[in-house]
């Protein structure tokens, strides 16, 4: 036993070293290989390294979706054919002439709709569109009419230019239909960079072009017949005007912007929102770009590509609209706008537009946002939603709410402090007084109720430092001009004459005078002198509503992934919630005296708004207005007229949607309740949906 086991351990570096000698050949046979690849090969794998290119392309992919609060599409993508040219690097204008030549065989550029080819070609096509193509034509010979003496100290550029300046008008003249169909398309080719996409045609392409070119594909170098993608919008103008628009391929990305986009992975083709909410939320909308990595020789010749990633379309927004609420108040809009100015015609020649806006007071979703605009040149009324958002106007008594509680806070006046109403005369100014002689004594709530002028000129004048009660007749009030900023202020924390903070690029603050005297002042606190727009006083409204909680306004209350299935939403990506700018800075017992001056305003006898009001059962509350306006028309005044503004919001104990209504410039003989009538209108419409839905689930 003791002899085997030393012959075991004998036998073990003998082993040990063959394993060693197999390593030390293996690692001999590598050095070797390598050697001859370095020394033998090397020059011929550094030339096929060098060439080849890597490039990668991103392509573009559809963009997302925008839905209604119901889940109902409002923008959608529609597929069209599409025609498209992706360049190799380094082709020369020659040979994309060549394609031209062989595309014009199966496609037109001309749309069915042109009356004559002939022209509309002419029209798109440049003087310089016909020189290039010319020259291409006539190349020896052009390049002969610029001399040696002529080209010296030119670069290749200013050359060619230069000789395209010598081919005469004569010889571009008479170029045949055929030809000119050769350069609109050379002139699509020119615009592609190399390894992009460039549309050609995708307007108009016939089943018939997209087949005959599919079939051609092989002799047709770069050339792809594809589908690309156009908006949609299933409800025609119904919010066209607030969803906005994109750019064509042709516009690309502003050139004002070019920087921006470029340096986040856009190219200078991309359609891209350039109004809106297609402008708002850019970022969402646009998707993930498919990015392929082309394998090129140094002749540009693409040897090969690949994905490497994936393309997605953008993600999905749900708005806070319900497009069957929407177009219910368009409808009232539009149709209490045409009753108005059919009443006399003349009197309200200068009437074109009533704005509407309806919003969750507590969560700052819009619910509707309408404006009817009646065009002069073609007498048809128009879809103008924006002009709800950029569209300053006179407001009238709607903003007393605001100077009542300047008022309360500032000291001015303490809660149920009354002033007869009767006329105020300052010194070089116009008599001023209420709509009224005989509104009587008043206090700060039947002040909002009865709509007293003169209670506020008084508020006005108090905060200014002049106590003066009655005021004497014809005196020049004292005044101070940080009062005339601090009620300006009180103003702004309800949102008027500040940014209302919208989810939309463009937002007008309205307008404020420059001028600060006493009188403005006291027209300011009446409503006559600053404008707003028809969100801001919505804003306004809501805030009171919402027990001075003034929260931001927005379109979007959702964002979903998209997803490849049509028409279904994705899983939620980003949930828009409440988001309150700011608390008013008052006392919660002075702001409970407003809200039941509203109430009284629409649901007491001698209320302003009781007679359109009183039978309504949601409980609502608000304040109407009528400005006295002056129409101008280039710097000339063409009339007096009226704004009729109202603002409301139901229930009163518990509101869920508050609304100001905006209609300007009307005839001065105008007794056509317009903003009323779209006021309670636009609540019924509310209700009675409301009613139905809620049966509907009940029912399911």
């Amino acid at each position: 036993m003791e002899k085997k086991k030393k012959k075991k351990k004998a036998q073990l570096p003998f082993r040990i070293n063959i394993l060693f000698f197999v390593i030390f050949l293996m690692f001999t046979m590598l050095i070797f290989q390598l050697g001859v690849i370095q020394i033998l090969n090397g020059e011929d794998f550094q030339k096929e390294i060098e060439r080849t290119d890597m490039d990668i392309t991103k392509l573009p992919v559809p963009r997302g979706k925008i839905y209604d609060r119901d889940h109902e599409v409002i923008v959608d993508n529609e597929p069209v054919y599409s025609i498209t040219y992706t360049p190799e690097k380094g082709v020369q204008a020659n040979e994309r002439l060549k394609v031209a030549k062989q595309l014009a065989e199966f496609i037109t550029m001309v749309p069915k709709d042109a009356e004559d080819a002939e022209e509309y070609l002419d029209k798109t096509l440049t003087e310089r569109n016909l020189k290039e193509y010319w020259y291409l034509q006539n190349q020896e010979e052009a390049d002969e009419r610029l001399s040696a003496e002529e080209r010296d100290g030119l670069d290749n550029g200013e050359a060619y230019n230069k000789t395209l300046e010598l081919i005469t008008e004569e010889e571009i003249s008479n170029f045949t239909l055929e030809e000119k169909e050769v350069i609109a398309i050379k002139k699509e080719l020119d615009r592609a960079s190399s390894l992009t996409p460039q549309i050609i045609k995708n307007e108009g392409v016939t089943a018939e072009e997209y087949a005959a070119v599919s079939e051609h594909l092989d002799s047709l170098p770069g050339i792809n017949a594809t589908t690309d993608w156009d908006r949609e919008y299933p409800f025609g103008e119904t919010l066209y005007s607030l969803l906005g628009s994109i750019t064509t391929q042709d516009e690309g990305i502003p050139a004002e912007n070019e920087d921006y986009f470029l340096t986040r992975g856009y190219s200078r083709n991309d359609r891209i929102g350039k109004s809106g909410l297609e402008q708002e939320y850019e970022d969402l909308l646009r998707g993930r770009k498919e990015q392929v990595q082309y394998t090129t020789e140094k002749d540009g010749t693409i040897i090969a590509s690949e994905t490497i990633v994936e393309g997605a379309r953008g993600s999905d927004l749900v708005l806070t609209i319900d497009m069957d609420f929407q177009q219910e108040v368009d409808k009232i809009v539009r149709e209490e706008l045409e009753a108005a100015k059919s009443q006399d015609p003349y009197d309200n020649q200068y009437l074109t537009d009533a704005l509407a806006v309806a919003i969750n007071p507590k969560t700052g979703e819009l619910l509707a946002v309408s404006a009817s605009h009646y065009n002069k040149e073609t007498e048809e009324y128009e879809d103008a939603g924006f002009r709800a958002l950029s569209d300053g106007h006179t407001p009238g008594s709607v903003v007393k709410g605001a100077t009542v509680l300047a008022g309360l806070d500032s000291g001015a006046i303490t809660p149920g402090q009354s002033f007869y109403d009767r006329p105020i005369q300052i010194k070089d100014t116009p008599i001023m007084r209420s709509y009224s002689n005989n509104l009587g004594q008043v206090n700060d709530i039947s002040a909002l109720k009865k709509s007293s002028n003169v209670y506020m000129f008084y508020i006005a004048l108090r905060m200014m430092g002049d106590d003066r009660y009655p005021f004497p007749s014809g005196e020049v009030p004292n005044f101070n001009s940080e009062a005339f900023e601090e009620m300006r202020n009180y103003f702004n924390q309800f949102g008027l004459g500040a940014s209302t903070g919208v989810d939309h690029p463009y937002e007008s603050t309205g307008y404020e005078g420059s001028d600060l005297t006493p009188g403005l002042m006291m027209y300011q606190a009446i409503g006559q002198y600053d404008q707003y727009t028809a969100l801001q006083l919505a804003q306004y409204v809501s805030t009171i509503a919402n027990d001075g909680y003034r929260v931001r306004p927005h379109f979007v209350k959702e964002v979903h992934e998209p997803t490849g299935f049509q028409d279904q939403l994705g899983p939620l990506q980003e949930t828009k919630n409440t988001e309150v700018m700011n608390k008013i800075v008052m006392d919660d017992s002075h702001l409970e005296r407003v809200q039941e001056g509203f109430r009284q305003v629409f649901q007491e006898s001698g209320g302003t708004a009781y007679n359109y009001f009183q039978d309504a059962d949601y409980n609502p509350a608000g304040k109407t207005g009528t400005a006295e306006t002056y129409y101008y028309e280039d710097g000339e005044l063409k009339a007096e007229t009226l704004n009729h503004n109202l603002v409301g919001y139901a229930p009163y104990d518990d509101p869920e949607i508050a609304f100001a209504v905006i209609v300007p410039y009307a005839g001065l003989n105008n007794d056509h309740p317009t903003n009323h009538n779209i006021g309670r209108r636009l609540l019924d419409a509310y209700f009675e949906m409301k009613e139905e839905q809620d049966q509907n689930k009940v029912d399911e």
